[in-house]
Formats: structure tokens, sequence, C-alpha cells
């Protein structure tokens, strides 16, 4: 008898030494089970945190395209000088037209280019004034061909004001396209207005005098209107369709 209580002393202590063991073993599993929660949750927080910053940056990224000043950069302004020297290389026959006595006709005959390629630097440039900064390089140049033309300038805040009102900026194709259309056609309305407000641009006749065909006509006045209206808006969505092409090409980025 005294030798199995002996014998089994040893076999109580050595499953008391696997119960410890056993205990350890869980103890260190549920570490390690903490040790990966643990991870996880900084792995998810900084997740999270990449996804708020990054919220962050384009909600600012987005206030500052929806501002409607911006600022200009030498880029911008370098580029708009370019369309502005193609555009009036388009505009040579202006010199040519400009004493032929039918209303309308200047628009008529600039009515395309002169809406192709200012809505290509509105697109280029998106900022409010791009059409002005235009226009005040093409008067520096159309002042010395057709004096009353530099009027282009207010034809330009005014079509500009209308689509900044419509459209809050130019980051809609379309508000170009809408300043692009107002821009030559306001010129009609402005030039009948100097020449009877200021005759001496004309030497002293009136719009009337200076318009002799289409000027005393109601209806041929308004047809003639139209038609520029609906060069130019042809003009502006061509210009659309080229800047769209130039930047699925990677030609020209905005």
């Amino acid at each position: 008898m005294e030798e199995e209580k002996k014998d089994s002393v040893p076999n109580e202590s050595v499953l008391a030494d696997l119960l410890i063991d056993n205990i350890k073993s869980i103890d260190k599993e549920k570490e390690a089970v903490a040790d990966i929660a643990q991870t996880a949750r900084v792995s998810e927080n900084a997740k999270l945190q990449s996804v708020s910053d990054t919220s962050q940056k384009q909600a600012v990224s987005l206030e500052k395209n929806n501002k409607l000043y911006q600022k200009y950069k030498i880029k911008d302004i370098v580029f708009l000088a370019i369309i502005t020297a193609c555009t009036l290389v388009t505009g040579v026959v202006m010199p040519f037209v400009s004493g032929v006595q039918v209303f309308g006709i200047i628009q008529i005959c600039l009515g395309l280019q002169f809406s192709i390629l200012p809505v290509i630097g509105m697109m280029k440039v998106r900022k409010p004034g791009a059409l002005l900064l235009q226009s005040i390089f093409i008067s520096i140049f159309l002042a010395f061909m057709f004096t009353p033309m530099v009027s282009i300038i207010a034809c330009a805040l005014v079509a500009e004001a209308v689509a900044l009102l419509i459209f809050r900026g130019y980051k809609n194709d379309w508000a170009c396209v809408v300043a692009g259309t107002l821009y030559m056609p306001l010129t009609l309305p402005v030039l009948i207005l100097l020449y009877n407000v200021f005759p001496s641009i004309s030497k002293g006749k009136v719009a009337e005098q200076m318009f002799m065909v289409g000027s005393t006509n109601a209806g041929v006045a308004i047809g003639i209107s139209v038609a520029v209206v609906a060069i130019c808006f042809v003009g502006a969505v061509i210009g659309m369709i080229i800047m769209r092409e130039l930047k699925k090409a990677g030609k020209l980025k905005e």
C-alpha cells in the first residue's frame, strides 16, 4: 500500500504540471489574440484616418475650384495670349469687310473663329476673367483695324457675367459655350449704341448711315442677329468638341 501511495504522488505532480502548462498556453493564446485584435484596430484606425484625410483634401480642392475668384498663373496668361494670337490671325479679314455697309457683316465673317478659339481658351483656363483677358489682348490690335471693335471688352464682361450667374464658374463645359456664344453677337447692339451716342467714332454718321443694308429694316436686322448667334453657337460647340478631343488624346491638359 505504501508503494502505491508513493507511485500516485508523482502522477498527481505530473498532472498538476500539465495543467499549469495548459493554463500558460491558454494565456499565451489569449495574449496573441489580443495582440492581433490590437493590430487590426490600429490598421482600421489608420485606414479611417487616411480616408478622412483624403476626403478633407478633396473637399478643400473642391472648395478652391468652386471659388469665383482664382489666381492666375503665368502659364494661364501665356496660353490665353497664344489663343489671342491665333484668333487675330483668323481675323485678318476684318480690314477688308469693315468698310462694307451691311449690318452685321463683321460679326458674320468673324463669328465662327471668334467663338471656337475663345471657348478653347476658357476650357483650358477655367477661371473667371479668361474671356475678358482674351478680349483685352484682342482689342489692343483691333484698335488699329477697326477702333469701335474695342467695345468687345464690354461684350466679354457681359458674356462672362451671364455664364457665371448661370453656372457659377467654368467647370461645366457648357458655361464656356454660353460665354463663347454670346461674345460676338453682343457687339451688334454695342456698336449701334456707340455710333448713336458717340458720332465722332463714325465721323459724324449715325448707325443707320453706317449700316445701310439691314439697319433700317427691323426684320432684316433681327434675322442677321439670329444668324450671328447661330454661327457663334456652332463655333462654340466646335471649340468644346476640339478641346475634349485634345484632352482625350493627352495633347492638352487643363
